[in-house]
């Protein structure tokens, strides 16, 4: 009998989770996709370059630990200042009610004027508003000066950013490390290739969930995104390989 509540409960908490990852779900997509394109990028500049197997391990790791570090931070700073920014606006719009009201009101009154409202129900929309200050100022924030609030976690930003890079940024990683540990006859790069692909595809798959785009779409805009950096960083590899060596 115990077995149903368990079960419903359990169902609820998995429930809870996803809808917290859901929240975050934009963050582990471009912090994957970002990732998985720069080491790749990494990948195939050294590979053009004609570097050993242990440098596109120690340029891989250093970039996936550096840059994913880098971009977490700037997604953590990024979210912390808009939030500090918008209760710095919210505390001025306070003030201002409290000691400007008529201004206030009347602004209240212009801004759902210019949405239709008059007469009798444009005064009791003021009136309706302006009778509660957290309304009243929630009110100005967003009509007035365009602010949403950002409730979502500027440390989880930052931290889902960094896990996301790392883990989809290791794929093209993945065979060289592999290869390091036990040497496999077999062409590294033609298989990071096809791993790193089928990585551009789960996230460019995510990523329409995101953007509620063609899955299509959003699979070959990573494919092609992807391949072109890795492209560019092949050739310029092996352009200054041949430079150099000359």
């Amino acid at each position: 009998m115990n077995t149903v509540p368990h079960s419903e409960n359990q169902l609820h908490q998995n429930s809870g989770m996803f809808k917290r990852f859901e929240k975050y779900l934009g963050e582990f997509v471009y912090g994957g996709i970002d990732g998985c394109v720069t080491t790749f990028a990494v990948v195939a500049g050294s590979v053009g370059a004609g570097l050993d197997s242990s440098i596109i391990i120690i340029l891989g790791f250093a970039n996936l630990l550096a840059d994913g570090f880098a971009m977490s931070v700037g997604a953590y700073l990024s979210t912390k200042s808009e939030q500090d920014n918008y209760n710095k606006h919210k505390q001025v719009e306070y003030w201002e009610i409290e000691n400007l009201p008529d201004v206030e009101k009347e602004e209240i009154k212009e801004i759902y004027a210019a949405k239709g409202f008059e007469g009798e129900l444009l005064d009791k929309v003021v009136e309706v508003i302006t009778n509660d200050r957290e309304i009243w100022v929630n009110t100005m924030m967003k009509e007035e000066l365009e602010m949403v609030k950002e409730d979502r976690s500027p440390f989880w930003i930052g931290a889902t950013t960094y896990i996301s890079f790392i883990l989809i940024g290791l794929i093209p990683l993945v065979i060289y490390v592999v290869d390091y540990v036990s040497p496999l006859d077999k062409n590294l790069f033609l298989i990071a290739s096809v791993l790193t692909g089928l990585g551009f595809i789960i996230v460019g798959w995510l990523k329409t969930y995101v953007n509620q785009t063609s899955i299509i779409k959003g699979i070959l805009e990573t494919l092609v995104l992807g391949g072109i950096a890795a492209v560019v960083s092949y050739f310029v590899g092996d352009f200054l390989e041949q430079l150099i060596a000359v």
